[in-house]
């Protein structure tokens, strides 16, 4: 007998001595620290530039996003959570070994397990560090909750505990349970919702309300009734908690910025910009959500005009920081188009890029008072010619450039172009941000005057706060905390100044617009419509002193409004964002350069003003004013337009009429409007001079012949021994 209690004495040893090695082996040490915020963030929160969220998201390890102080959370919330999991979490050191002898004989007497008698310590410890739930781990969790509670606060571990402790559907903590089940922030939990939170976590999966609020509401009648009998709950509470059902419903964010979050996310420098898992944007929730509401409705007014899509840009060009990204609708599969981000989606811009296009011909030499004529013109357009029209099928023959510009007149911005160059124009507008347009400039051609490439709303709205930064280029920033970009001359503040003021200028526009109110707002704002061809595209861009703003508005499957205009569309809309902007803003003009010059000019003939012709008020850079006496120093024929044939154009394809006997048919070569002294034209086909007239007259006919053609014309200027040539066209009869 003595051998064989000292031998199950010398074993209880060697176990106990396992078992000490064995557990002193697995113990894992407490964290340093309590804070999550320095683990890995596998996705960061966007956030506004006032902290509003733009984005949840439930794919980090830890609730970095919704974590907040234990002073912050309901102290009845706090008290519920500790009486139903561990009521005695202020007495204990870490395990509740009374609470786990008793448990342990209640599962004896049931034979199954019961009940777990784990505290809130050693649940944060299952929490930090999480394990298979076996009986060597719940022994292990004991040691490790008291060096846990060795280490940290009561109130540490508790604010710890109720911001991680896990739900369904990747939840964690009580600010996300409660936001998911009831759509309600902590303060605002009435006493049954705050005990629904506490019951789920004892078994999260199988009484998610999501699931069905029936199997929880006796759990929750059991915790009542044990608050009623300590007298933590009157009886009337009681009463109506058994009789009060929970009433769920769905999380929304404040504010949609789906497609801003997206453009966020797949930025460079989103994830070196993150602090503590967030990312601190330039977005304003307040104007981003009346703008949403702006677009919405107009979209809606115009759905009998097949409007079915529409965008919104707001940016702070003072800062140049975005405020506004806005799209028609929340994104949704059940919506055609609401995937794309319409903001980043290149576009026609019809006449949107004519202020650039004018700006560039001012740093030739232009001026406001330069006069452009406007008479039916007939351009090539590919292989064949095509009839550029104004939109409003009106010609006004000379007219300043204050008018062209300002009435969005094509057929002088095709001039423009040709004076300034398609080549020249196209590299501007991509030193501008417009870097959409990638193909050669002989693919856009003179149509780019007119906005045939595709272009961003992005792109069109940064390139405007360029003009409102009196010509200086900055990046749109996005971020709060991204660096400040290097700055860059596009143009003058002259020439910048006499763009936006003609912009601005209601009586430049009277010709097309007439003088509608709805172009003309209360503060001074330079404002451009356009209309791409078929009426796909809709624009309205604007500035004024401190904001930029544009607008889009058509459908993403590129199909044709039902005659939905620029100024139509979108400039209500442009309109009532400017009025939101204003509302709390100190009012201010447009920025005008000091060292414009102010001069009272002819309004016909735009050189100085006489007693013969009325007059107005026109600003010019030092140095092209026009003179006291004599032409002005720029005017309509001294335009500087490189000598061409405008017909034929190179590859044009021409088709004799059969029903016309060939004798008949004849096609007119024509001579551009280059100014040129007197003199006379010969005009070539195939080397061999068919004609000769005076420059003046600057046409031919020309008897059709089929087969391949070269063209040329050569100018004999007065008293020249040598003539100007043009450049050899060939083209095509069939």
């Amino acid at each position: 007998m003595r051998k064989f209690i000292w031998r199950s004495l010398i074993t209880l040893l060697l176990l106990t001595g396992v078992l000490v090695w064995k557990t002193v082996a697995d113990l894992v040490p407490p964290p340093e620290t309590l804070s999550v915020f320095d683990a890995s963030v596998r996705k960061a929160q966007v956030l506004d530039r006032h902290a509003t969220p733009l984005t949840i998201t439930y794919q980090n390890h830890w609730n970095i996003h919704d974590y907040v102080p234990l002073h912050e959370i309901p102290e009845t919330l706090q008290q519920i959570f500790i009486f139903a999991e561990d009521k005695r979490f202020f007495e204990h050191n870490g395990p509740d070994w009374r609470a786990r002898w008793h448990a342990m004989l209640q599962n004896i007497m049931a034979l199954r397990v019961v009940r777990g008698a784990s505290t809130m310590t050693e649940q944060t410890v299952r929490i930090i560090y999480p394990r298979r739930r076996t009986f060597w781990s719940r022994w292990l969790e004991g040691f490790e909750a008291t060096r846990l509670e060795k280490r940290f606060s009561k109130a540490d571990i508790l604010e710890f505990y109720l911001n991680q402790v896990p739900y369904a559907s990747q939840r964690r903590g009580v600010v996300q349970a409660a936001r998911h089940y009831f759509d309600r922030d902590l303060e605002t939990l009435n006493i049954k919702e705050m005990m629904a939170l506490a019951v789920l976590v004892r078994a999260p999966g199988r009484l998610d309300l999501r699931k069905g609020t029936t199997e929880i509401e006796a759990p929750i009648a059991r915790l009542a009734k044990r608050l009623l009998e300590l007298g933590a709950m009157t009886e009337a509470n009681y009463q109506n908690l058994l009789t009060a059902p929970l009433h769920l419903h769905d999380s929304h964010l404040p504010i949609q910025a789906t497609h801003f979050a997206n453009y966020i996310y797949t930025s460079q420098s989103a994830q070196q910009l993150q602090t503590m898992g967030r990312l601190h944007t330039t977005l304003d929730a307040g104007i981003q959500r009346a703008a949403q509401e702006i677009l919405n409705q107009r979209v809606h007014d115009l759905r009998s005009k097949n409007v079915n899509h529409g965008a919104v840009l707001v940016v702070d060009h003072q800062t140049n920081e975005v405020l506004a990204w806005v799209n028609v609708g929340p994104p949704s599969l059940e919506k055609p188009g609401s995937l794309i981000d319409a903001v980043i989606t290149p576009r026609q811009p019809g006449s949107t890029l004519k202020p650039f296009l004018y700006a560039l011909a001012l740093e030739k030499g232009w001026t406001a008072a330069t006069l452009i004529d406007d008479a039916p013109l007939t351009e090539a357009v590919g292989t064949g010619m095509h009839q550029i029209r104004n939109y409003s099928r009106h010609n006004y023959g000379p007219l300043r450039l204050r008018e062209a510009l300002g009435n969005s007149l094509n057929i002088p911005a095709i001039h423009t172009i040709q004076s300034v160059g398609a080549d020249q124009f196209l590299q501007r507008l991509r030193r501008l941000g417009l870097t959409s347009l990638t193909a050669h400039p002989d693919y856009y051609g003179d149509g780019l005057a007119l906005g045939n490439g595709g272009v961003t709303l992005l792109e069109l709205v940064r390139a405007y706060a360029t003009l409102a930064n009196q010509g200086t280029f900055r990046p749109l920033k996005v971020l709060r905390n991204a660096p400040q970009p290097s700055l860059l001359s596009i143009f003058s503040q002259e020439i910048s100044s006499i763009i936006a003021d003609i912009l601005s200028d209601s009586d430049a526009r009277s010709h097309e617009f007439g003088r509608s109110a709805l172009l003309r707002f209360p503060v001074q704002t330079a404002v451009k419509t356009g209309t791409s061809s078929d009426y796909r595209d809709a624009w309205a861009v604007g500035f004024n002193h401190r904001y930029t703003v544009g607008v889009w508005l058509g459908n993403l499957n590129q199909q044709p409004m039902s005659h939905v205009s620029g100024a139509s569309g979108p400039a209500l809309v442009l309109r009532a964002i400017f009025a939101e902007l204003n509302r709390y803003e100190e009012t201010q003009p447009l920025y005008l350069s000091p060292q414009l010059v102010k001069v009272e000019i002819c309004r016909t003939t735009g050189q100085r003003a006489t007693q013969d012709c009325p007059s107005r008020v026109e600003w010019f850079i030092q140095g092209t004013e026009p003179p006291l006496t004599g032409p002005s120093v720029v005017t309509a024929n001294r335009v500087d337009r490189p000598l061409r044939l405008r017909q034929p154009s190179h590859g044009l394809q021409l088709a004799m009429d059969p029903r016309i006997p060939d004798e008949y048919e004849a096609f007119a070569l024509v001579l551009s409007d280059t100014p040129l002294e007197a003199g006379s034209v010969d005009w070539l086909i195939d080397g061999e001079v068919i004609g000769t007239t005076p420059v003046a007259i600057r046409r031919f006919s020309w008897p059709l012949k089929r087969g391949t053609h070269v063209a040329q014309a050569k100018v004999w200027l007065t008293n020249s021994e040598k003539p100007l040539a043009t450049q050899t066209v060939m083209f095509y009869v069939k």
